[in-house]
């Protein structure tokens, strides 16, 4: 006999050595526990213990411990589970950090073998080179793992041409609970007779339900595939796949490989209303697209809010949009039949889109939808719960506009977007979970969503898979024969209910264990969170889980998340470190606790995410009040006395700049000096000018030139004069007499970076009250350093909250390169034939925006390569003691191998961490742009 107990008998600490001493890698502090209590769904659910497997006999071996100490186990990959498919109570499996390779690829039989935590977009990378391709594409295929695509039968914007992962997969290798290996394939299934024979035996008793209830139309995924089980046309990999973790464990994949069309183009059609969008989606599957693909204009408005009216390409009129694509082999056929889609009188409006890089846009929008719809166009937090119901395509139409009506009568909004040629909807909705009642309300609201479906014959979810989120619903869907055979196939293969329990069968509540129930509120906040009404619960709940900040954004000229990128570990991605903060707000963790300094440690605060996270994440203000509120009249860091106070060590040095310069480059006492200070002895120290440039400048009296305020940060001032000079000289090239501001002015960046907030904002307001007559009189304040630009921009607004000469001074703000494109008659210098490598700094993507830069530089007739990513200096991050390593790795991504390809060419590079990286890492000069100009 076992020794099972009870759960209520099991601690954290127990099964954490239970696992341990089995020899498995295991994670059971409270930051880790806190990390992955929750997926991309509402609910927050701890486990006990997190295992890192490593091969397949390690998952056995976790199987063992669960079922010796009755803990339950779940299986998880990357995630982005929306329905809470991918939380548990027990073990957690975590699949994506080691059991993640793609072990064989067979280009002629079309099949590759992969692990269950492969990410999609590894395998696609792993295959493509043979001319075939994965052909489910959910939109979060950059992080999302094979494993959770079979849990969920994922399907993606392309499964009118690809199907669902069910249509996609070859044969399992699996465990049962019991620990019994088998595997499933077309040589049929080989191990588990007994309990093959029993799943068989279950469903022969329940025949007529099995052959009537499912299958019904192609997005009928809500519970079981039973229709994989009838004796006629028994096929357990297809019958596993969508079980959502609560039948087997899945060690292995063989999925199918398909041939990509090589040409694509894209039909935008516009509709009056969503509801017009939904009716129109069967005809124009008619035309045989590779994908339809709806949204509404409530999406778009949404996106432009969060990213200026630039961030969605012109579009057909309309207040819904059906994004179609056709592919094929010859270009002359698939734009005919685009046009022929076009002229067919479907839409009142209608675009052809066959430029690849506006398809990728138009892509990125429909990709980045979960998150952006993390916002209701009510502005308030929005949720997911009810976001993959599904209904025959004929009948979208229909169920859209009872749907709206439906929402309205809760008095809450909604942004829908979804595969609409298939039938399925997305939306997030904003439910009212912050008010008492709000979790009541959310039941009503779902069970009345769940009967709706219903009377269209649709199915709870089209490919999300049913969770938590739905399982308890399912009998609004199918009659109790039906949940009753889900019951006895569950038995078959689990009877100690050991996998994934709460799940499709004896569901938990739908209405339990919801992470962001309730009111957080934390007083005495530093920064003023203006966005989320002052609170930082609200902020960082906006983090919905989706894990954009898992992939490499590189691709798509994306920062975030270069820590993760880096080490690959959950706890320095943006969504970990969000996680570990909603157990601050919630009083799980105390500000000072290890787990959350050990989340925020490798954050580089380059604010990536606050521009490339479609949820509006800010990770480098919540750090920076993490670090005020856990240092705050208490003894800091070496490195917050030092470097986190640079700009009036600077200021001193300016006085004796050799004697500075000569202190930290004695060998001994030079050594001693960067310890002292934090700093990483493999670190070289950038020299102190000789002299100061806000000590050389000279107004000049000319007449007839246009005034503007030149903000001369501390790091142009006290280490690159010559950045300052040459930006004056092009400035009054361009027509414009630079001044500076009166007195000595700082946006007090590194104080904020070190938590010093108090300081910071007096600091802040100095400099405000400095330039505040000059912003009031329309006068442009010009920034050169990146950084300490978007604070007089951005941060300003989160320090100075209300303040209406804060406000006047981020208005007037402006880089270089958008003065000068808002010059009349200015034109650049011509630099054909000039090679360029240009490093954006990570504010001036985030938050400035480099647009006007780009525009800028390809009006030079440069050959401008633009580099993705962070460049790993960050500031004060790279420097310090502890994080070296990462920095180079980070460096590593685009920024190194950018540079050594081409020794040549010029490096670009406006911010000053960013030219020391590439001098400190190459040994290389960078300039920036007004030096660039200035040849």
């Amino acid at each position: 006999m076992s020794n099972m107990l009870p759960m209520s008998d099991q601690s954290s600490s127990s099964v954490a050595a239970a696992l341990r001493q089995a020899g498995l890698e295991v994670r059971s502090d409270a930051g880790t526990r806190g990390m992955y209590a929750s997926d991309a769904s509402l609910y927050r659910i701890p486990p006990l213990a997190v295992v890192r497997p490593r091969h397949v006999d390690e998952v056995a071996a976790a199987l063992a411990v669960a079922r010796e100490t009755g803990v339950p186990l779940t299986s998880r990959g990357a995630g982005t589970s929306v329905a809470g498919n991918a939380v548990g109570r027990g073990i957690v499996l975590d699949f994506s950090r080691h059991l993640n390779r793609v072990l064989e690829v067979d280009p002629e039989a079309r099949t590759a073998v992969v692990e269950p935590g492969t990410v999609h977009a590894v395998l696609q990378k792993a295959v493509m080179p043979h001319g075939v391709r994965f052909g489910p594409d959910p939109s979060t295929h950059p992080r999302c793992t094979i494993g959770g695509m079979i849990g969920n039968n994922a399907c993606g914007s392309r499964s009118l041409a690809y199907g669902r992962t069910s249509d996609n997969v070859a044969g399992l290798e699996l465990l049962t609970a019991a620990g019994e290996k088998f595997t499933t394939g077309p040589a049929g299934v080989l191990g588990a007779e007994s309990t093959i024979s029993a799943v068989r035996e279950v469903v022969g008793a329940r025949l007529a339900t099995a052959r009537t209830e499912f299958d019904r139309f192609g997005r009928q995924v809500s519970g079981y595939a039973v229709q994989h089980l009838l004796p006629e046309r028994f096929d357990l990999t297809r019958a596993l796949v969508g079980s959502e973790g609560t039948l087997t464990v899945i060690t292995r994949a063989t999925v199918k490989l398909v041939v990509d069309a090589p040409v694509r183009v894209v039909v935008v059609l516009g509709f009056p209303d969503i509801v017009a969008a939904g009716e129109a989606a069967p005809a124009v599957v008619a035309h045989g697209p590779t994908s339809c693909e709806g949204l509404d204009s409530r999406l778009l408005d949404v996106l432009r809010a969060r990213r200026g009216p630039d961030a969605v390409p012109p579009l057909p009129r309309g207040g819904a949009w059906l994004f179609v694509e056709l592919a094929g082999d010859e270009a002359g056929e698939v734009a005919a039949r685009a046009r022929r889609l076009a002229a067919d009188g479907i839409a009142g409006d209608a675009l052809v889109v066959i430029d690849p890089a506006t398809q990728a846009r138009l892509w990125r929008i429909r990709e980045d939808g979960a998150g952006l719809a993390g916002r209701a166009p009510s502005g308030k937090p929005a949720w997911p719960g009810w976001e993959d119901a599904a209904v025959p395509p004929q009948r979208l139409g229909a169920y859209l506009a009872r749907f709206d009506e439906l929402v309205a009568s809760y008095d809450m909004t909604s942004a829908p977007f979804g595969h609409f040629g298939d039938g399925c909807m997305h939306v997030r909705l904003d439910l009212p979970l912050d008010q008492p009642g709000g979790t009541k309300i959310m039941r009503e609201f779902l069970t009345d969503a769940a009967r709706l479906v219903g009377e269209f014959g649709g199915s709870l979810s089209g490919e999300h898979g049913d969770g938590r989120a739905r399982s308890e619903l399912l009998p609004h869907m199918y009659s109790p024969d039906a949940i009753a055979l889900f019951a006895g196939i569950k038995h078959a293969f689990d009877p100690g209910n050991l996998l994934n329990p709460g799940v499709l069968v004896d569901p938990d509540p739908i209405d339990a264990d919801v992470r962001p129930a309730g009111h957080f509120p934390l007083k005495q906040l530093a920064m003023a969170y203006p966005h989320d009404d002052g609170e930082l619960g609200q902020a960082v709940h906006r983090c919905t889980g989706v894990g954009k900040c898992r992939a490499d954004n590189s691709a798509a000229g994306g920062v975030m998340c270069p820590s993760y990128l880096a080490t690959r570990e959950e706890k320095d991605s943006t969504r970990g470190r969000a996680r570990v903060l909603q157990e601050v707000v919630r009083g799980e963790l105390a500000w000072s606790d290890p787990s959350v300094h050990d989340a925020m440690d490798l954050c580089l605060s380059c604010k990536g995410c606050a521009s490339d996270c479609p949820t509006g994440i800010d990770m480098a203000t919540y750090k920076s009040e993490v670090l005020h509120q856990t240092y705050r009249r208490k003894l800091r860091p070496r490195s917050h006395y030092t470097l986190g106070k640079l700009p009036l060590w600077a200021r001193l040095a300016g006085w004796t700049p050799r004697l500075a310069n000569l202190a930290v480059r004695l060998p001994v006492l030079g050594g001693f000096f960067l310890w002292l200070a934090g700093v990483d002895k493999r670190r070289s120290v950038p020299a102190f000018a000789r002299r100061p440039f806000r000590r050389t400048f000279v107004k000049n009296a000319a007449e007839g030139r246009k005034p503007v305020v030149l903000f001369a940060d501390s790091f142009s001032d006290a280490f690159s004069p010559e950045v300052a000079e040459a930006t004056v000289r092009v400035l009054r090239a361009a027509g414009y007499e630079p001044r500076l501001p009166s007195g000595s002015v700082c946006c007090g960046l590194t104080w904020i970076t070190t938590g010093q907030l108090d300081a910071a904002k007096k600091i802040l307001s100095r400099t405000v009250a400095a330039l505040a007559a000059d912003a009031h009189d329309g006068i442009p304040i010009v920034g050169i350093e990146p950084s300490c630009t978007a604070v007089l921009r951005s941060d300003v607004h989160e320090l100075l909250p209300g303040d209406a000469d804060a406000k006047a001074v981020a208005g007037s703000v402006r880089t270089l390169a958008e003065l000068l494109a808002q010059t009349p008659g200015w034109t650049p210098p011509d630099l054909s034939g000039v090679d360029v490598i240009a490093q954006p700094h990570c504010h001036h993507h985030a938050v400035l925006g480099w647009k006007a830069d780009a525009d800028l530089l390809a009006s030079t007739g440069a050959r401008v390569r633009r580099l993705a990513g962070c460049c790993g200096l960050a500031g004060n991050f790279g420097v310090e003691i502890g994080h070296y390593e990462v920095s180079v790795a980070v460096a590593g991504q685009n920024l190194l191998p950018a540079l050594d390809a081409a020794p040549g060419a010029v490096v670009l590079a406006d911010g000053f961490s960013c030219r020391t990286q590439v001098a400190d890492l190459r040994d290389r000069p960078a300039v920036h742009l007004a030096q660039l100009l200035d040849r």
